[in-house]
């Protein structure tokens, strides 16, 4: 089997096979590659499509023929066919309606042939453009001669969330949303917040990562939370997070803190927002997660504002101590996750002036705090 990630979140990819397969299967580099993993797996094949940091899986087929129009004999096709009948009786969603390649010289007569004869005794129709059921076509990866055969087991990326039936430009990348919530160390314990929360990619990732005591999601955009409520419902969540709209720099959202985990995926200045704006933005970010941080909290932050984000890492070092950063290849942009920790604390009943002036330490604001899990 194959296991296809965005480059740069090798070591998240293994910690989850390791966690989630045990045994069953050692991870080995694809060689020449930064964005594969091979494994011989023991056990069914669908306890691969539960990993939540991969973009796909692959069924591996190799075979010592010296190029892929031999494929067509009968030594060799019969052994596709039962790998793509090992996909369909997986029960993908959707089901496979159609078939198509992923090779170099796709439009060369061997590979015209080896379409028609996978058509015939499938019964699924080549469609180069359209079909869902990806062969790829590729040298060997483990052996001098020969070449290998590769099934998706999936009709489409497992990226592609059937819980987000609610789409937002410029929406983290679900793999990588899935990375950060492992990057934090979800605890049952946590109290979480997820700043300029949008569609709720990140709030969706680490409710599904494992269960959290509260998870509070902000934005201050009352149209996107609904599109972020919706996402929630779809994956079954609709009760287990808060939604409240307001502006990171209001006091609303502090008030059911402080938090263990907080996750932001700010503007990137493309899709959603600007550069310019975004220099202040991110410093009251980052100093307003901090004054919401519990002792111990651990915050995510995605962006690809990169130096823009050192900046304000580097005005705000008595606030936020870097933990790691892992840098993601996806689509042409190179997103960074700094992972962070508090450096310090603020005053734990200490707030900064808000639109009705300065609080008074331990005073109360009247707002009765929500159950865990309420909405």
């Amino acid at each position: 089997m194959e296991l296809l990630f965005l480059p740069g979140l090798a070591d998240v990819v293994e910690a989850e096979a390791r966690e989630r397969l045990g045994g069953a299967g050692r991870l080995r580099p694809v060689p020449g590659r930064s964005d594969s993993f091979l494994l011989d797996l023991r056990g069914p094949w669908d306890r691969l499509l539960d990993l939540r940091t991969i973009v796909a899986a692959f069924a591996v087929l190799t075979f010592g023929v010296p190029r892929p129009r031999s494929l067509t004999s009968g030594e060799y096709l019969p052994e596709i066919v039962r790998a793509i009948q090992a996909v369909r009786e997986l029960d993908p969603v959707p089901p496979p309606a159609s078939f198509r390649f992923d090779a170099a010289g796709h439009r060369s007569a061997g590979f015209r042939r080896l379409a028609e004869e996978l058509a015939s005794s499938t019964g699924l129709p080549y469609d180069q453009d359209d079909g869902d059921l990806l062969l790829r076509f590729r040298r060997a990866a483990e052996r001098p001669d020969g070449w290998d055969v590769l099934v998706r087991l999936s009709t489409r990326p497992l990226s592609d969330r059937p819980w987000r039936v609610r789409d937002f430009p410029g929406a983290a990348n679900a793999t990588v949303a899935a990375a950060m919530a492992r990057l934090t160390r979800p605890r049952p314990g946590d109290r979480v917040a997820n700043l300029m929360a949008g569609s709720g990619t990140l709030l969706v990732e680490r409710l599904l990562a494992g269960p959290a005591r509260l998870a509070v999601g902000v934005d201050r955009d009352r149209a996107v939370l609904e599109d972020c409520r919706e996402n929630l419902a779809a994956a079954g969540l609709g009760d287990r997070a808060l939604l409240l709209a307001g502006d990171v720099a209001d006091d609303a959202w502090l008030d059911h803190g402080p938090y263990d985990v907080l996750l932001a995926d700010p503007p990137w200045g493309t899709l959603v927002g600007d550069h310019a704006a975004n220099e202040a933005l991110y410093a009251t970010l980052l100093e307003r997660a901090h004054l919401a941080a519990a002792p111990g909290a651990r915050m995510a932050v995605l962006t690809h504002e990169i130096r823009l984000m050192e900046r304000c890492l580097d005005r705000a070092r008595g606030l936020w101590a870097p933990e790691g950063v892992t840098r993601v290849y996806q689509k042409g942009h190179h997103p960074r996750i700094y992972l962070l920790r508090p450096a310090g604390r603020a005053p734990a009943r200490s707030r900064p002036a808000g639109r009705g002036g300065p609080r008074r330490p331990g005073r109360r604001t009247g707002r009765a705090r929500p159950r865990p899990g309420s909405p």
